[in-house]
């Protein structure tokens, strides 16, 4: 068994060990274990399925992780206190209801809470009761509808883009925003054809931040604030993607403005979803621009972000175990303040050659091996889509192969030590990002009166 730091005393007071299995197969994952370990209550640690970099630092098992019969007969086998859904799929798909049916302790919303992100349509819902504000939207689901919904979003409506959604599950790349309608018009007949209800948005213009808040019922707790990367290539070209890099904390971002949106959508939210009858529980991420008249909603989703925690939890001091077992247990509010560590991190994705189309996998990757023991160094690697070959190589299996984090005293030394660490990696055809954070560093990113 993968063990980590065991029971401890706090004074008279015996620390209960807990046993977490964790749920997912990517960098989150990884960066989700790394934080774990750093939790004196954790005394072991499982991962299903992992990937060639979780290894060392968790025991690893091969399940469907959409089935909850699978995930609970394997919670039960192992004896697991805790359960931490990664993946947005098993938590759409209830899993989490089967682990809690079984008596298990579970981080991750209901199916039914999950639909905030599972369903736009019903994200829009909820957000509507709850006065929170969010770009107009429409749904379309029949094609001889699709030509005059286009006109009634984006140019020449004044808006400076269509913003063309699915209004399901799309791991980040079921987005189009374009000024050019041909464009934003295939995008929508393609979803349509597959069956797909469309969700045309109107723009939210200004900064985009991530904010991850633990929430259990109506008790939130914010993270730090973070912005992440979509598009493939440097400033922002290309197709939208799972996410190429981020940053955390936001240095243009006052904590006057987060406790807005905190106060202004996440605890409006959450208040709704009780009132509903479907209590969040769990985290929950609210992807936001901060426009002129304040921040505004671009989308909910029920699980930490990817790439976002591996930059946010890098920097967390306070035990990430003890947290999420409070979340999942309905005791989150006796909880004490969150500590961080000082500084910034950058997180920047190494993509395999044709991301985010279907990737060349299978290349040997070399220079990214990880040290458990490097949690208080300047850089580390976090595996993605990565597994280990018969004869002991790690070859790439995915589109988003690595995450390369960088830590510094300021947002330019968090850069300087991911790029400096990806330098060392070698990967046939691999890209990556060269601007991650580097507006922010530059001081270029500032915002409107709102």
């Amino acid at each position: 068994m993968a063990e980590v730091p065991g029971p401890v005393e706090r004074g008279a007071i015996r620390v209960a060990s807990v046993h977490v299995l964790v749920i997912g197969s990517g960098a989150r994952e990884h960066a989700l274990l790394l934080a774990l370990r750093r939790d004196p209550e954790v005394l072991a640690l499982s991962v299903a399925p992992g990937n060639a970099g979780t290894g060392g630092i968790a025991d690893q098992y091969e399940i469907d992780v959409t089935s909850r019969r699978a995930v609970t007969a394997l919670a039960q086998s192992i004896g697991a206190d805790l359960v931490v859904i990664g993946p947005e799929v098993p938590l759409v798909l209830g899993v989490a209801d089967a682990v809690r049916e079984a008596g298990i302790a579970c981080f991750g919303p209901t199916k039914d809470a999950a639909r905030i992100e599972g369903a736009k349509s019903f994200a829009k819902e909820v957000m509507t009761s709850a006065g929170v504000r969010t770009a107009g939207s429409e749904i379309v689901d029949n094609p001889a509808h699709l030509d005059s919904a286009l006109d009634r979003f984006g140019p020449p409506s004044g808006d400076p883009a269509w913003v063309v959604k699915d209004d399901g599950l799309a791991a980040g790349k079921g987005v189009v925003v374009t000024a050019d309608r041909d464009s934003a018009r295939a995008h929508a007949a393609g979803l349509l054809e597959a069956g797909h209800p469309v969700l045309l948005e109107s723009f939210l213009d200004g900064p985009e931040v991530s904010l991850f808040c633990l929430v259990d019922g109506e008790t939130v707790v914010p993270l730090l604030p973070a912005q992440d990367f979509k598009r493939v290539g440097d400033g922002d070209s290309g197709p939208n993607t799972g996410g190429m890099g981020a940053y955390a904390p936001l240095p243009w971002l006052s904590g006057e403005m987060t406790e807005r949106i905190v106060d202004e959508v996440v605890k409006p939210v959450a208040a709704e979803l009780v009132k509903r009858g479907s209590p969040f529980s769990g985290l929950l991420y609210t992807g936001l621009a901060i426009t002129s008249n304040g921040p505004a909603v671009i989308e909910f989703n029920c699980r930490f972000g990817d790439p976002e925690t591996q930059a946010v939890l890098a920097l967390l001091e306070s035990p990430l175990g003890q947290l999420m077992r409070a979340t999942a247990t309905g005791e989150l509010a006796g909880q004490s303040p969150l500590r961080w560590y000082d500084g910034f991190a950058v997180t920047v994705v190494v993509a395999a050659e044709n991301y985010p189309g279907r990737p060349r996998v299978g290349d040997v990757i070399h220079g990214a091996e990880t040290d458990p023991e490097s949690s208080g160094s300047a850089s580390s690697v976090l595996h993605a889509g990565t597994a280990n070959r018969d004869d002991g190589a790690i070859v790439s299996s995915g589109g988003r192969v690595l995450s390369v984090v960088g830590i510094g005293s300021d947002l330019g030394a968090a850069r300087d030590a991911a790029y400096a660490r990806i330098s060392s990696i070698r990967l046939p055809g691999s890209h990556f990002r060269s601007d991650i954070g580097l507006a922010a560093a530059e001081g270029k990113i500032s915002l409107s009166s709102g």
